[in-house]
């Protein structure tokens, strides 16, 4: 009989689901599973007492409690804590996966000194002795501002231990990340008068427009913002999100508005002037304000009127008109600042022309409001004693400070020190950062980095920057440490919680607030004098006062929010004298695309890098193997004579990378859009340790631990990272920084680019 090729297929088609179907191929599955669980070299986790302890995460703003769930005392999983007023039980894929970055590869297990290109095993006693000679021999002559500290954020115990010291030491070089919450408490600084964060309740408004905001992407406290999303619906709450691409947020939205990049603050003053011109905005509220009201509506009618907004932003006029009508009748309305994940800063006067929509509204200090939330440090730090050497270091200003930027940031300090001959910085301190891998021209930052001559890291792992140092202090995961967390991110909330060890440390580390703790001891004289404590769990208790005991027994404080005693005021006179809005860096002749750098919720960009769990969730629109994937699209594709999968080689005036394509009708031609988070460079290295006669052995990029007699020791580890190092490119390495001259902020969003088939 002859059989042709349909049929031959119809055949063995039928036949495979013919044997699917079959109970007995069931059958013989579940019957191998239960071999293979029962071979003596099969895993198999021990029975035994279930418990829970609970404690918050740290890996990200959002704080979300948690709960450790254990047998026998060994931690198997983490749930979100059920109850707890930020995430109430959700967690994310990054807290869920939180175990993993205990056994991380990539993780230093002891304190290490970089001896050439090798790294060298010592005690904390030998590392600690070594940082705190460098202090004091820079302190002996008369160099006490020469140190600086890089950290992630200023809230909490830990990092006013490291204000501290710098202070104790001579020092006013405290740097921390520049991120969406600084440039709002910028704008409220000068347009309110209060030194204050922004804080947005969006569990209870009916109306957000978010221009960029990615709720979806992980914005400010990922989880909280999940909730309020997902409830939006039931409250018939609208979201209407301003935006060059249809991210997931965007197309979750009730209304996508893709406004074109860097025009958004526009299109927010175009709304203003619609309101104003049609009376719809809160009268009695920017009376207040008085003659300077009247200047920006002046300003707003004139300059942004809707037909002028909108042949600048590509929106409708009559899109424009309806947002405003729809924003000024909303009960409880709500306009947001802040791109992707919230995570960078956003120019002054981009901040200010959305605020400007809250402003217009009125809608502050009140459920699904705006909310400005008072600085408040609880923290009782006892008095600081500084000796002359520190007296004159401290009234020195920090580096990268001129006349013309009032405000010393991360950004600048290294720009600084690249534009000078010889560092003005001769020691730096590193911790809950990677300034290597998130700021942008990241090449630059290593060359900063590499030309300080005694760099500190604190790192748990072996990071971007943490390669480039010449000590390493290794710290505590979050589940190995207690600390105490102050809540910000944007969420309406003001908690104090209390994040407790979990965990016996795996490896050699400490809580980092023990490690600066014995560095002032071994400093001496004042510096030492200003550290009280033997431990930093005494500091813990002290500093935290009468608060203390609840935090001990509750594991936090839910303090309601209060509204200011003086009634809020907007200055709108910030617009007086405005000049435009900072433009992104790049000649449009040269090179007439934008590239813009784009956030998942699957990907880290932070001071941490994805679990392997997170990495494997990763889509292929993102990552294929080991190379980064940009959205570009069709129409700007033909027009560069690249296809879907090529590829492409993208130039910018800071560099270039080989990269995928990923066809896109979601974003506007004239884009292309990288991921943010992909590019680590850690666990690809070649750097060796050594103790005595034991060492590292590198091959294929791979670095394990190699005992004298040549066998290799598991229980040392490696630094290999094979689940994120190395792969993809780090898109801030082809964004330049942009200085705000409002802020000092670094507010690049993007850069100017070309792309070719590679």
């Amino acid at each position: 009989m002859k059989i042709d090729r349909r049929s031959f297929l119809g055949l063995g088609l039928g036949a495979a689901a013919g044997v699917a179907a079959s109970p007995v191929t069931w059958k013989l599955t579940d019957d191998s599973s239960i071999w293979t669980q029962n071979w003596p070299w099969t895993p198999v986790p021990h029975d035994g007492e279930v418990s829970f302890d609970d404690t918050v995460c740290t890996l990200c703003p959002g704080n979300c409690g948690i709960s450790i769930r254990k047998i026998d005392g060994r931690a198997v999983k983490i749930e979100g804590k059920k109850g707890y007023p930020v995430n109430d039980g959700g967690v994310c894929l990054h807290g869920l996966s939180g175990l993993q970055y205990l056994y991380d590869p990539a993780r230093v297990h002891f304190p290490m000194v970089k001896n050439g290109d090798t790294w060298k095993q010592i005690s904390w006693d030998e590392a600690t002795t070594l940082v705190a000679g460098k202090i004091k021999e820079l302190r002996d002559k008369g160099m006490p501002d020469s140190i600086a500290c890089v950290y992630g954020n200023d809230k909490g115990s830990i990092a006013g231990l490291y204000k501290r010291f710098l202070m104790a030491v001579g020092s006013q070089n405290f740097y921390t990340v520049d991120s969406m919450e600084k440039s709002w408490e910028a704008l409220i600084s000068r347009m309110h008068g209060l030194k204050a964060s922004a804080a947005f309740d969006l569990a209870n408004a009916d109306y957000l427009l978010s221009f960029g905001a990615g709720f979806i992407e992980g914005w400010g406290s990922p989880v909280n913002n999940f909730l309020a999303n997902s409830s939006r619906k039931e409250r018939q709450a609208k979201l209407v999100q301003v935006e060059y691409r249809l991210s997931n947020t965007a197309a979750n939205a009730d209304m996508w508005v893709p406004a074109k990049p860097g025009t958004e603050a526009d299109l927010a003053l175009g709304i203003c002037s619609a309101m104003i011109s049609e009376k719809l905005h809160d009268a009695d509220f920017v009376q207040k304000s008085g003659k300077a009201f009247d200047n920006f509506a002046k300003f707003v009618s004139e300059k942004y009127a809707p037909e002028s907004v909108s042949r600048t932003t590509g929106i409708d006029v009559s899109t424009i008109k309806d947002i405003a009508v729809q924003f000024a009748k909303a009960k409880t309305p709500v306009a947001i600042a802040g791109r992707g994940r919230g995570d960078s800063a956003g120019s002054l006067m981009e901040f200010a022309a959305v605020h400007a929509l809250n402003c217009l509204k009125g809608n502050f200090n009140k459920a699904g409001g705006f909310w400005t939330l008072e600085n408040q440090d609880t923290l009782t730090w006892p008095s600081l004693e500084m000796d002359d050497v520190a007296t004159k270091g401290y009234a020195k200003p920090p580096v990268g400070l001129t006349s013309v930027i009032s405000t010393a940031s991360l950004p600048k300090l290294f720009e600084t020190i690249n534009a000078s001959e010889k560092s003005p910085v001769e020691l730096m301190m590193v911790y809950n950062s990677n300034p290597c891998f998130t700021l942008h021209n990241a090449k630059a930052v290593k060359d900063a980095v590499n030309k300080i001559p005694f760099v500190v890291s604190f790192s748990s792992c072996m990071d971007d920057t943490a390669q480039l140092a010449d000590v390493i202090l290794p710290s505590h995961m979050f589940l190995e440490m207690s600390q105490d967390i102050h809540s910000g991110a944007g969420i309406a909330k003001r908690i104090t919680a209390l994040s407790k060890a979990v965990i016996a440390p795996v490896f050699d580390t400490k809580n980092p607030g023990d490690i600066i703790i014995s560095v002032a001891k071994a400093v001496d004289g004042s510096v030492a004098a200003s550290f009280p404590w033997e431990n930093y769990d005494e500091c813990l208790e002290s500093v935290n006062g009468d608060q203390w005991s609840t935090l001990s027994e509750e594991g936090y404080i839910d303090s309601e929010l209060t509204v200011p005693a003086t009634p809020l005021v907007a200055d709108f006179s910030i617009f007086e004298g405005f000049r435009g809005f900072p433009s992104i860096e790049g000649d449009e002749k040269s090179y007439p695309l934008t590239l813009v750098s784009v956030d998942t919720i699957r990907l880290a960009s932070g001071s941490f890098a994805s679990s392997p769990f997170a990495v494997k969730t990763v889509e292929d629109t993102v990552l294929i193997q080991k190379d980064s994937v940009i959205e570009i699209n069709p129409e700007t594709a033909d027009k560069v004579g690249v296809s879907q999968g090529d590829y492409a080689l993208v130039t910018t005036p800071l560099g270039e990378a080989k990269v995928r394509v990923n066809l896109f009708h979601g974003i506007m031609p004239g884009v292309i859009a990288m991921p943010e988070g992909l590019g680590h460079s850690f666990g690809t290295s070649s750097q060796v340790v050594t103790k005595g006669g034991a060492g590292l052995l590198s091959k294929n990029g791979a670095t394990s631990i190699i005992t004298a007699t040549g066998g290799v020791s598991a229980a040392s580890g490696t630094f290999e990272n094979r689940y994120i190092g190395g792969k993809g490119v780090n898109v801030n390495e082809l964004i330049g920084p942009i200085t705000d001259p409002a802020s000092g902020l670094d507010v690049a969003w993007g850069i100017r680019a070309r792309i070719s088939r590679a």
